[in-house]
């Protein structure tokens, strides 16, 4: 296959809006304004007794109105995302935020109304309301957590000055941090991003000065990132538990992925009760690595001597090229990102670090953020970027309210997409070492992506319970150095400045409980390529079917047709023996 050739870039934000000045942004906000007052005026019409037309007249003018507001809100957050530090950018967002926040309040009476409608009249209502139904299905299961008018209205405005505002606080913050590090005997200052990718280098000194900068940086402002957290998981039990009456933190985030409690316990246990398998590979790396101990600083070295580069072009190239190898569909919509200009691939200065894929409105390409320094890993990234994109794109044919999936299975398509880049890269490269290098990354991988985020995970129920028991900071350290003890085990030696590793993690300040969607993910797309391996092109009707599907159903139960049942400890164990078979592979390698 012949793909086209594209150049490493800063995204494009004209197709939301030409700048933050623009008329047509101002025009936005005035539709929305528009859309809203539309909407307050049908409010008389809900009762029990609204007929089916005026009834879907009110959800499509909600969409309309929602749409044009994920425009404006979309915009805000990716301007933000690619200069962190534009104070014009920071102000935008803080206004949308406020906005969002008054437009919901407005229209706020439509869910609680929806939730206290009886289950015969509801379920009219959804019989003839096509692809909006399942959105409409999971407002109601909020039904028993749902608070009175003027006191949703109180929490959406006070998440303005509260939640959101400590989480885009904790964002400038971090995003302007620069590291110092010597390397070949000179003193450079790097991003986050650019520091990171040396502690997957060869030379061990400097994974070890990387990690021992980071954690200097962070911990020096440690006691206040600490604060923030503990502030967040306040306000989240505050709202979640004390107010609204989940039964713990997480149950929050787990319904609203649709995924019963039990599910995620089990998954978590599985979790804990496979650390030996990691704790092997860690040990057969040390051998490799010729070491006494693996320490913290070197469980992503390299284990052979292969820092080839890959420049974006011949990156991306790689990327699509294996997209069409399984699907040239596949391909076709990666490129759209591409064509679109919806890719910033640029290293810079105040930009976002790590990476991440934004769905704004089913009829627009996703927007795509990596930072592409031309190591393996990065190929790997816009992969997993990219694969994101092709699970929105796959399901733009559903409404706004249905095309996202819920956060376990959004890793669906971007873990396999790894998956397949992985397969190609083995079948292609004819470097002993490279090859090697690739087989340890994969379980470094499965390691960074299951277990870590798990054990996050198994952090963040801990720390949310030792906070409302009055924890302080530095006993939230203890407890995370002790996470990593459960981890590591033996085998690997942790030194005394990742107790500060917890304060580095956006995703528990952005997202509560976000991280074990990763794991779930991870072990879900092991499953899943064992059955493209098994069955070649007679699996990907069944694959394309959950992709397409985005989030127009309950996901246990998409998961169900496809013939998973994520509620047996077996299906979790059967992802976690795909890694140990890696592992077995790897020990079958003499070592050199």
């Amino acid at each position: 296959m012949t793909v086209s050739t594209y150049k490493q870039t800063a995204w494009s934000l004209k197709d939301l809006f030409p700048s933050a000045q623009s008329p047509e942004l101002k025009a936005a906000f005035q539709k929305v304004e528009q859309g809203v007052g539309e909407i307050e005026k049908l409010r008389p019409k809900l009762t029990e007794k609204i007929s089916q037309a005026d009834f879907m007249s009110l959800v499509r003018k909600m969409e309309e109105t929602d749409k044009i507001a994920a425009r404006i809100y979309c915009f805000a957050q990716l301007l933000f995302n690619a200069n962190t530090q534009d104070q014009a950018a920071q102000a935008l967002a803080a206004r949308v935020d406020q906005f969002v926040a008054d437009i919901s309040n407005r229209i706020l009476f439509f869910s609680l109304w929806w939730k206290e409608l009886p289950d015969a009249q509801a379920n009219k209502l959804m019989k003839d309301c096509g692809d909006y139904r399942y959105w409409l299905e999971s407002i109601r299961h909020f039904k028993s957590f749902t608070l009175t008018e003027p006191e949703e209205k109180i929490i959406n405005t006070k998440n303005v000055t509260g939640f959101n505002a400590l989480v885009t606080l904790y964002s400038a913050i971090t995003n302007r941090y620069v590291f110092k590090v010597e390397i070949d005997g000179k003193m450079q200052d790097l991003t986050r991003g650019q520091l990171m990718m040396y502690v997957r280098g060869e030379d061990p000194d400097l994974r070890a000065r990387c990690y021992q900068e980071l954690y200097r940086i962070y911990g020096a402002d440690g006691p206040i990132l600490g604060q923030m957290y503990m502030t967040v998981a306040r306000d989240w039990r505050n709202e979640n538990v004390s107010l609204r009456k989940y039964s713990t933190p997480i149950s929050t985030r787990n319904l609203a992925n649709d995924i019963p409690d039990s599910v995620v316990d089990t998954l978590l246990d599985v979790s804990k009760k496979n650390t030996p398998i990691f704790q092997r590979f860690f040990s057969l790396k040390a051998k490799w690595l010729k070491m006494d101990h693996l320490r913290r600083y070197d469980i992503y070295a390299p284990v052979a001597k292969s820092d080839k580069p890959y420049s974006f072009e011949k990156g991306a190239g790689m990327v699509l090229d294996t997209f069409h190898g399984f699907d040239p569909k596949f391909a076709s919509m990666a490129e759209r990102v591409f064509q679109d200009n919806h890719l910033d691939s640029e290293v810079r200065k105040g930009k976002r670090d790590g990476a991440f894929c934004q769905t704004v409105v089913p009829e627009l390409t996703p927007w795509v953020l990596v930072n592409y320094q031309g190591k393996v890993d990065d190929v790997s990234t816009l992969a997993h970027e990219l694969g994101h994109a092709i699970h929105s794109m796959s399901a733009e044919k559903h409404t706004y309210y249905t095309q996202n999936s819920c956060l376990p299975l959004a890793e669906t398509a971007s873990t396999f997409a790894e998956m397949l880049l992985v397969e190609k890269l083995l079948k292609e490269e004819n470097n002993e070492a490279v090859r090697r290098d690739v087989l340890f990354r994969q379980v470094d991988d499965a390691y960074a992506t299951i277990q870590r985020q798990a054990f996050f995970a198994l952090f963040e129920k801990e720390a949310h319970d030792m906070i409302h028991n009055n924890a302080q900071v530095d006993e939230l350290c203890a407890a995370y150095a002790q996470n990593l003890k459960l981890q590591f085990g033996d085998v690997v030696d942790i030194s005394d400045e990742f107790k500060w590793e917890w304060v580095s993690i956006p995703h528990i300040y952005n997202v509560p409980f976000y991280v074990y969607a990763y794991a779930f993910g991870q072990l879900l797309v092991l499953s899943l390529f064992s059955q493209f391996k098994k069955e070649g092109d007679s699996f990907k009707p069944r694959y394309m079917k959950i992709l397409s599907t985005g989030g127009a159903q309950a996901p246990v139960e998409l998961l169900k047709d496809a013939g998973i049942d994520v509620s047996k400890a077996a299906f979790w164990q059967g992802g976690f023996d795909v890694v140990s078979e890696l592992v077995k592979q790897l020990e079958a390698i003499p070592v050199k």
